[in-house]
């Protein structure tokens, strides 16, 4: 990894941005974590982290149906 992939706090900038995973939610909504990670090219932890932040955000929302969590884009998207 570069310095570039930091920013000047030396956090990681994500190459993809919140409309690259709203994009990806809406593609396979109701989209599983997996679907996201894949869409992306990511990894699934790092898909969840981004999809729970925006359920933080009110853009998406999940359900829980069995072990998986199913994400919809949030009423305003």
């Amino acid at each position: 990894m570069s310095e570039s992939d930091r920013d000047e706090r030396g956090r990681f900038i994500p190459k993809h941005t919140d409309d690259d995973v709203l994009a990806a939610v809406g593609k396979h909504e109701p989209a599983a974590t997996s679907e996201v990670a894949a869409e992306l090219g990511i990894e699934r932890p790092s898909a969840d982290y981004r999809l729970r932040r925006l359920e933080d955000m009110g853009r998406v929302t999940s359900k829980k149906i069995g072990n998986s969590l199913a994400w919809r884009l949030g009423d305003g998207e």
